[in-house]
């Protein structure tokens, strides 16, 4: 397979927690996803997230986890770190670097805050450490969506909340299809893990992380604010901040050198 991209799953107490890996480097990289994870799994993609980021197939064995399947009311943020980290040692990643985006950069802090020894460096990216009046906003509109199963809705607004102006302007052409494909069975996995995002704050405990952090925004974040990136890196010891301007909460789709940015960070001493 293209650079040895391999789909996998993992059982996690009473469930499966679906996974991909690609490259074959000496070094590990874990990338957490974000909300839509809820709505559908990296299930059979590696062939896609190989060729999407192999910019990191030569140096890293990379791995990209969705939640587990099977999520319990009031599945926390903290409790997603616990279950990610019993995962990585049950496939004997003993340290790895740690991509999280969005949502998937809040799991990434408590498992820097959490178990210190399973990160190597941190790469916070358009992801919040505690609520405020945006991410309530935003997700209380999606999680009425999600409630009314208004699949196209819910795509919709959250391009429209994620990408710039001129971006949309070609994304915008595909609305009309929006809804006829890929809507998930049930939405309980997206209402669990939203209510995670609304009720998530680490921010108190952030002074925890020592490992070498990166922190990544944009300007026009609509989905978790424009002071949230700012926020966290100043809780963070000796961490790195970048702001993109003129970029929302989809920086890591939109901006060209968003991966080799984040890929300096991991090559530098």
């Amino acid at each position: 397979m293209f650079y040895h991209s391999h789909n996998g799953s993992v059982c996690i107490g009473n469930s499966e927690m679906d996974y991909v890996s690609f490259g074959n480097g000496s070094e590990n990289l874990v990338m957490l996803p974000g909300l839509g994870d809820g709505l559908s799994t990296v299930k059979g993609m590696a062939l896609v997230f190989s060729i999407m980021y192999r910019i990191y197939a030569k140096k890293f064995t990379v791995y990209v986890f969705s939640r587990k399947g099977n999520l319990q009311e009031g599945y926390s943020t903290r409790e997603m770190a616990k279950d990610q980290a019993d995962v990585m040692t049950g496939l004997g990643i003993s340290k790895a670097n740690i991509l999280g985006i969005s949502q998937g950069g809040m799991i990434a802090q408590y498992l820097a805050i959490d178990f210190p020894d399973l990160v190597d460096k941190l790469i916070l990216a358009v992801t919040s450490a505690k609520p405020n009046k945006v991410i309530e906003n935003v997700i209380s509109g999606w999680v009425e969506m999600a409630t009314q199963e208004n699949y196209k809705n819910l795509m919709i607004d959250t391009a429209e909340k994620s990408y710039s102006e001129r971006y949309l302007k070609k994304y915008r052409l595909i609305y009309p299809f929006l809804g006829k494909t890929g809507k998930p069975k049930s939405f309980k996995r997206f209402l669990i893990q939203a209510m995670s995002c609304v009720e998530h704050n680490a921010y108190n405990e952030l002074n925890k992380i020592k490992c070498p952090t990166l922190v990544i925004g944009g300007n026009c974040d609509k989905i978790v604010g424009t002071t949230a990136a700012s926020e966290i890196a100043d809780k963070i010891s000796g961490s790195e901040l970048f702001i993109y301007n003129g970029l929302g909460h989809a920086v890591y789709e939109e901006a060209k050198d968003f991966n080799k940015r984040v890929l300096d960070f991991l090559n530098a001493m």
